[in-house]
């Protein structure tokens, strides 16, 4: 075995011819061409030529020719792929145009001393400085305000002159000591419209007070009026209270 494997790397060619034209070549170490050949007239190798004489005479044949055919149909499309990242946000936009501050004009009001409407101004708060008793309007005397001039102190009576609806409020302090009780009614023209009851327990003094919510007309009048007991003035402390004012007119 190692002497074919001597002859074979030493041997880097081995051409032989016989009778029947045979030509055998190994070219390297490894690869064995076995090729009958036969000389053929014209320019090329002889018989006596080289493999690579051969090979080279070989390449000089032009390659075959191919011709193109039909295109085919287009394939399915593929997956669609994976969705990109987001894109950077775009440049401001431009500024728009101003708004409109300017709301739409009011209504104009009633001028002062002109005809009762919207614009009336109308409220009055006062006090009781004197006790009184029995069945008797409470006179409040002690004015604090008087918006309007529409309560009178010295009939204790407030006189409607805008008509409208109005908000009254009255706390009154029962005068103890007796063991009896108080009751002050708020009237509009003699009828009651609010009553409240102050009881004497144990000699101490107790309020009576209530508010309500009425429409007067023109003409009407509003006072409180005791229906029994006695209510304790206090001079300017003001402990016996009325008071209201015009919520909106008609």
């Amino acid at each position: 075995m190692v002497p074919v494997l001597a002859l074979v790397i030493a041997v880097p060619l081995l051409v032989h011819t016989s009778t029947t034209a045979a030509h055998y070549e190994m070219m390297g170490t490894c690869r064995m061409v076995c090729d009958p050949y036969s000389p053929r007239p014209g320019p090329g190798p002889g018989p006596g030529a080289t493999a690579l004489e051969v090979l080279q005479d070989l390449s000089a044949v032009p390659p075959p020719s191919f011709v193109q055919g039909t295109k085919g149909e287009p394939g399915r499309p593929g997956r669609p792929g994976p969705r990109g990242p987001p894109g950077e946000p775009g440049p401001p936009g431009p500024r728009g145009p101003p708004g409109n501050r300017a709301g739409d004009p009011g209504a104009a009001g009633a001028a002062e001393g002109g005809d009762a409407g919207s614009a009336a101004r109308i409220a009055f708060y006062v006090g009781l400085k004197n006790p009184h008793e029995g069945y008797e309007v409470l006179r409040f005397d002690d004015v604090v305000t008087n918006v309007g001039d529409h309560y009178d102190p010295s009939t204790g009576k407030f006189t409607c002159h805008v008509a409208g609806v109005y908000y009254f409020v009255y706390h009154v302090l029962m005068r103890g000591g007796d063991g009896t009780s108080m009751w002050a009614d708020l009237c509009k023209n003699g009828q009651v419209r609010a009553s409240a009851i102050a009881q004497d327990a144990d000699q101490n003094y107790d309020y009576a007070s209530n508010s309500v919510v009425l429409h007067l007309d023109s003409g009407d009048e509003i006072y409180v009026k005791l229906d029994g007991g006695k209510a304790h003035g206090g001079n300017n402390n003001k402990y016996s209270t009325f008071s209201g004012f015009l919520l909106y007119p008609d």
